[in-house]
């Protein structure tokens, strides 16, 4: 008997008939059956999460092995489905689409059909006896998606004859300079300021530039964190444009010389809401008008899509878990910084703690935590809402960014004083954070006895499921920083491209250089040493940084070399 049929007569169920399909051999099988038990996780729920095996040949595989139907739900009319029969949040939730209801028997479209729980939880909220329904994990999300677009009555009230090239281009639109009059109803403008932003979010986008120049108007979309074009209105409706936005934002329209801010909330259906961050900048050729997407449910992710190595996320959960100490998340702004610092706020939101936060502005609504908004005209420094706070017994307090020494001092005087403090800086890595504070003019001393982690991020894009494996040069990979051991055995992808993804991605996830305060980087600290030599003895206790961490995404198949390249350096 060959050792490959050793190995196979010893699996069973779904993973030898994954071996038996030539979708994973022996060892891969084996390894995900221990991954999977390690994780106490089925181990179709594993795969799908791990990205291990092709999602629509191990959904056919699945549904053979459990003896459950297996549905293309690419093919299905999805204005049928009865989502009124499960609550949004159980939706979204579970990833669990309602398709059909026959006498008692509601048939629920997953991507795990083995997970009884969600069939139990599903059924009791429903009354309904539920069926499961296989469909391809890559399938799944953008159907729900879809699904739930579909019962919106506000997208139903754009025709596509409103799309965005032909309201773009409307040469018959009669438009003037004057924009002082808000009160006049501009259909064409309202309708196509609407389809921008509902098309915003049906894409993922997560900021839209409207951007007035000498002879042209564009409007782009950050998706995935790279800008892309989306529509070229004419010039001459861009003063109608930022005034329209100015008006939803409430902002003053008649003011064109400063910068302003404001916020705009699009109610979407009863249960779900839309906030955009508004920003104006007069440019040479009118007001620049920046909007940033402020979806609440991005605060609701979990630890486990954050996107942290298993190490990592056990330091940052440590860190959370104590009662006192500071916690700094670092990196560029749209790095993910807010999210990661609300994720630990949703893990210790609860009736037994005083949570207060004072941001710049405060991007994201959360009940149950008192949230102040930096006034600097009306005197509402993140210092001056520090000591507030202090004042009102608090257990938990966020600080939006720490930008001068006054607002770092009360800050760690908080942290050493029985109080658990969050906050931001700019800087380029973690040990970087450490000497910003010191040239801040904090004393080492109070570094070193406040700070518990320092995170540094960034977000790389990750492949969408129709990737195809790529193959790369040794002498490539060892200079992309893999070990020899590595090059033998690392598995590249490329991205390809499909009607469901944007240019063969789908998505981002955080790379992490996750820093604890050791006793060795403590007395490096106090020795006042430079952020090379805290560096250094990180990576000698282990500490992946930035690279490192990218490396291991691009070992896993989540993403490829040349998105790291972009986001990283070596």
């Amino acid at each position: 008997m060959s050792t490959e049929l050793k190995v196979t007569s010893r699996l069973n169920g779904l993973a030898r008939r994954l071996v038996e399909e030539n979708i994973l051999n022996s060892a891969q099988a084996e390894d995900a059956c221990a991954q999977a038990a390690k994780k106490n996780k089925s181990l179709l729920s594993w795969l799908i999460h791990s990205n291990t095996a092709e999602p629509g040949r191990l959904a056919a595989a699945a549904a053979s092995e459990f003896g459950i139907p297996l549905i293309d739900i690419r093919a299905f009319d999805l204005s049928q489905a009865p989502l009124s029969l499960v609550s949004e949040v159980l939706i979204e939730k579970h990833q669990a689409l309602p398709l059909h209801l026959r006498g008692n028997q509601l048939f629920i479209g997953l991507k795990d059909p083995t997970d009884h729980a969600v069939l139990e939880e599903i059924a009791f909220s429903s009354g309904f006896h539920v069926e499961p329904i296989m469909v391809a994990s890559d399938q799944l999300a953008p159907a729900i998606q879809r699904a739930m677009e579909a019962t919106n009555p506000v997208f139903d009230d754009l025709d596509e004859e409103d799309g965005l090239e032909t309201l773009g281009l409307q040469a018959d639109v009669e438009l003037t300079d004057d924009a002082s009059d808000p009160s006049v109803d501009e259909t064409p403008v309202v309708r196509f300021i609407n389809k921008v932003l509902l098309d915003a979010i049906r894409k993922g986008a997560s900021d839209i530039h409207f951007e007035p120049y000498e002879a042209k108007y564009r409007i782009r979309y950050r998706l995935d964190g790279v800008l892309k074009q989306v529509a070229a209105p004419p010039i001459q409706m861009s003063r109608r444009l930022s005034s329209r936005l100015k008006v939803m934002a409430g902002l003053d329209i008649a003011e064109k010389r400063v910068p302003q801010d404001g916020r705009i909330k699009l109610n979407l259906s009863r249960n779900k809401s839309i906030d955009f961050r508004v920003s104006t900048c007069p440019t040479l050729f009118g007001e620049k008008v920046v909007l940033r997407i402020l979806d609440q449910a991005a605060t609701k992710l979990g630890i486990q899509q954050l996107g942290f190595e298993d190490k990592q996320r056990t330091l940052y959960e440590f860190a959370v878990s104590k009662p006192y100490g500071m916690i700094l998340v670092t990196g560029p702004t749209g790095s993910g910084k807010t999210v990661t610092l609300y994720t630990a706020l949703q893990l210790l939101n609860d009736e037994g703690r005083n949570i207060s936060t004072v941001e710049d502005p405060v991007e994201i609504r959360v009940p149950g935590i008192n949230q102040v908004a930096q006034n600097t005209k009306q005197g509402m420094t993140f210092a001056r809402a520090l000591r507030a706070f202090l004042r009102q017994d608090p257990d938990v307090i966020m600080v939006g960014e720490i930008r001068d020494l006054e607002t770092a001092e009360i800050a760690i005087k908080a942290a050493q004083t029985g109080h658990l403090v969050l906050s931001t800086l700019h800087t380029n890595d973690a040990p970087q954070s450490i000497t910003r504070l010191m040239n801040m003019g904090v004393p080492s001393y109070n570094i070193t006895s406040a700070v518990n982690l320092v995170i540094a991020q960034r977000l790389v894009r990750t492949l969408h499921s129709c990737k195809q494996k790529d193959e790369m040069p040794r002498e490539a990979l060892l200079q992309a920083g893999f070990s020899i051991g590595e090059v033998d055995h690392v598995k590249l992808y490329k991205p390809i491209g499909c009607s469901e993804c944007n240019e063969g991605y789908r998505g981002r996830s955080g790379i992490f250089e996750v820093m604890p305060i050791s006793d060795s980087i403590a007395r490096m600290i106090l020795e006042e040493g430079n952020a090379l030599k805290i560096a250094e003895q990180a990576r000698k206790e282990g500490i992946a940084d930035l690279r490192e961490s990218a490396r291991q995404k691009v070992a896993a198949g989540i993403t490829d070399l040349i998105e790291i390249n972009r986001v990283t350096k070596d």
